[in-house]
Formats: structure tokens, sequence, C-alpha cells
């Protein structure tokens, strides 16, 4: 194991853009979605066009000054040179911290799948696959790319082939099909049953499951031509989303009523349409999307660890890399860390790991208010000193203000949400503390370089 700081740049053009191709596409859209149409009806189609619309306008903004300075600190170095120290330590840590919580969570939800298809212990199959994946990432980041890739590529094949067979239905060329046309857009109570305060309690649902598209601005930075492939992403991410999200959920609650998706929204559509296999189809998928997501977020844990470490906010361990250029130190805390918390899936009472997965819930938002804070700031600078960047954030500033006040008014409305109460509260608390942490190490770094400027001048 080296001691060198520099990290590779492993990724080819083919991983890169199938990390921004297939990014967005979490495991949330396969098991989370039906917690939004069930919520929202027909209208969760409102719900998924107002968070990707904000989605959208946030990697415009991260884009811009990800290709006018590519860093794999991404939006936490942007926001320490934005606002300061304490938002680009605050920013990293909340963010490696969301990521190290969705360990357990994939490798859960991975093991629940192998051990129905397969049998056994449900923990030995979390051990198995966090270990494998730990594996991949430590042997180096061109490792990590090409697992991406495959599990990308089948991400995309089958939402392709399910918005395919979903229009077929939809036109009627599956006779033994049980649904057909689109009269559930309307049907049985309406597009919009619940209201419009259902449509934007879904959005709060739907968000989440965006989280992992503005991982290709810290993976580029590992890439040879890290400016071409996030322009690329970002210039694209309009298509991915109105293709994977918003198409594939119209399909849904066209052709299924919103309150009959008791086995998930896109296995309920397999079954009525008549697919064989449609409970194992989509067991592989998203056992294929849990599994990309894992090795997504252990990727990403480390790498925002490293950088932590590079601007010495993380133990100076964390900047050690192999001779390939991996973070070996922030991969292996990155998994112990997550793996204690599967282990704490296990033995914890139920509200317990609630509550710790609840300390997360709302840094989505956090990260997307930070980048656009960020941005309204670097984006006078940029266009001050003429920086000609291959992304510019559209009517600026206005538009980064006024996606600003739309983020801080989310997080409003789930104080008056029931269903969010906790994480919001949770969420919150854990950003005090953390930022509480990050104004400490400020005022100490700011101390420690007056006394460093003091004894150079005498």
């Amino acid at each position: 194991m080296g001691e060198t700081q520099q990290l590779g740049s492993g990724l080819k053009p083919r991983h890169i853009t199938m990390i921004s191709i297939a990014g967005v596409i979490g495991a949330g859209l396969f098991v989370g979605s039906a917690n939004a149409i069930e919520k929202a009806g027909p209208a969760a189609l409102i719900s998924y066009a107002l968070a990707g619309t904000l989605v959208v306008l946030v990697m415009r903004m991260l884009g811009e000054m990800a290709t006018a300075n590519p860093d794999t600190g991404s939006f936490s170095v942007y926001s320490e040179r934005a606002l300061g120290k304490w938002a680009g330590f605050s920013v990293g840590w909340l963010y490696w911290w969301f990521w190290v919580l969705v360990i357990p969570v994939e490798a859960t939800a991975a093991a629940k799948i192998l051990g129905s298809l397969i049998g056994g212990e449900q923990w030995v199959w979390a051990l198995v696959v966090t270990i494998l994946l730990t594996v991949t990432n430590l042997v180096s980041v061109g490792n990590y790319g090409e697992f991406e890739f495959w599990f990308a590529l089948i991400k995309v094949v089958a939402i392709v082939a399910f918005i395919a067979i979903g229009l077929a239905a939809i036109f009627g060329l599956f006779p033994n099909s049980k649904v057909s046309g689109i009269s559930h857009l309307w049907e049985p109570d309406g597009f919009m049953p619940n209201g419009f305060g259902a449509v934007i309690a879904a959005m709060l649902i739907t968000m989440f499951s965006f989280m992992g598209t503005e991982i290709v601005t810290i993976a580029a930075a590992e890439s040879p031509n890290p400016e071409k492939g996030i322009s690329k992403a970002v210039n694209s991410v309009i298509w991915r989303i109105s293709l994977f999200y918003i198409g594939s959920i119209f399909v849904v609650v066209a052709l299924m009523p919103y309150n009959q998706l008791q086995d998930g929204s896109y296995q309920s559509v397999l079954e009525a349409i008549g697919i064989p296999g449609a409970a194992t189809i989509m067991d592989i998928v998203i056992l294929t999307a849990v599994a990309s997501c894992l090795n997504s977020a252990l990727y990403t844990a480390s790498r925002m660890l490293f950088s932590l470490g590079v601007r010495r906010d993380a133990p100076q361990a964390m900047r050690k890399v192999t001779a390939r250029g991996v973070p070996w130190v922030a991969v292996l805390v990155s998994m112990v860390v997550g793996f204690v918390a599967v282990i704490g899936n296990y033995v914890l009472p139920d509200k317990i790991f609630g509550y710790l997965l609840a300390t997360s819930g709302a840094v989505a938002l956090f990260i997307y208010l930070a980048i656009a804070a960020s941005q309204l700031v670097l984006g006078r600078t940029i266009r001050a000193e003429g920086s000609q960047t291959t992304v510019r954030m559209w009517l600026f500033p206005w538009l980064t203000i006024a996606v600003m006040v739309f983020i801080v008014a989310t997080l409003v409305l789930m104080m008056f949400d029931k269903d969010q109460q906790q994480a919001i509260g949770l969420s919150l608390a854990s950003a005090a503390v953390v930022i509480a942490a990050g104004v400490v190490v400020q005022r100490r770094r700011s101390r420690e370089n007056a006394a460093s400027a003091a004894s150079v001048s005498r």
C-alpha cells in the first residue's frame, strides 16, 4: 500500500457515460415508487416532474462549478470555497454519513432477495455482498467503473424493456393482458384523488430516489477528460429523467389503479400484463439496482472521506492511496462503519435503527441547498473572470435563487408532514452537530494560520 495522495484516472469514457446515464436510476425507483403513487394517485407524475426539475437545475449549477474546476470532493470543495471552511466540512461529512447509511439499507435489501431466491441466512448474504463490492472498490477505480457499467446497463435495459412492454399493453398488443389503455390516469377517483397536498407529500418521497445523480461529478475527476464527462452528463440529465422516471411512472399509473400496487409498481404491472416470472424478473432487476447503489455508496463515501482528509477535515490516514490510486483507508473505514450499521439492523430494535436512518433523511435537500448557495457565489466569480465553462446555469442568478427558495419551502413542508417529521427533525439535529463542529474547526484553523503568519513575520 502506497502513501501517495494522487487518485487514479482509470475510469474510461464508457464508464462515465453509463454512470451518468444510470446514476439517476436508484433502487428507490423500483421499490419506492409504489408508495408515492399510492399517496398521490396518478398525479404522482407531477411529483416526479417537480423533483426531476429540481434535480435538473441542481445538476446544472453543479455542472458549471465542476467543469470550471473538477474535484473528487465536488460540491464539498465548492462549498468551502464559496461559503467557508465550516461549509465544506459540514457538507462533506453529512454526505459521507448519508452514503455510509446507504450501505446497510442496500446490503439488507440484497440479502433479503438472495435469501428468497437461493436460501440461507440473510446476515451471511449481507456480509458476502458487502465484502465482494469492497474488494472491487479496493482493486482499482477502473474495477468500480467496470462493475458499475454492467450494473447500469442492466438497469437501463430493464427500464427501456418495461416501458416498451407497457406501451404495447396500452395499445392492446397483449391479448391475454388484464390491463390496457390509459383510463387509470383518471380512474377510479380522478387524476388527483387526494389533493395537491398529497402531490407535495409524494414529491418528498420521490426526492430521495434521485440522490446519486451527482456522483458523476465525483467520478469524472478520476477520468482522463473530466470536463467532457461532466458536460455530457449534465446536458443529458433532462432526457434521462424524462425517460426513466416520467416514462416508466406514466406506464404504471396509466395501466394500474393507483391503490392496487401491493407487489410494487413495476411487478404489479408486469403480472397484470401476464409476463411469466414477473416476480423473479423484478427480484433480479432490483438486486442489480441494489448492488449498483451499494457499489456507488462505497465509492462515493470513500472519495468524499479522501477529500476531507486532503483538506485536513478528516484524519490524515484517509489520504493514503494504493499504487493504483485507490484511497484504501477511506474505502475500508467507510465499509466498516457501514457494516457495523448492517449488524445494527439485525441486533438493534427497529425503532433505534429507524432513528439512525432518519438522521440522514433530509440530507439530499441540505446538499442541494449547499450546491445552490455555492453556485450563487462562485457563479459570479466565474462570470467576473470571464471563464469559458462548457456548462452555464440558466437565468443566473434568478433561477438559482428560486431553487434555494423552493428547497427551503420543501424543508418547511416536511415539518408539517407527519410522515416526514422524524426525518426532518433528526436530520436537522445531525446537521446542527456537524455544522457546529465545522465552525469549531474553522476557528481553530484561523487561529493556527494567524499564529503561523505571526511567527513568520518575526
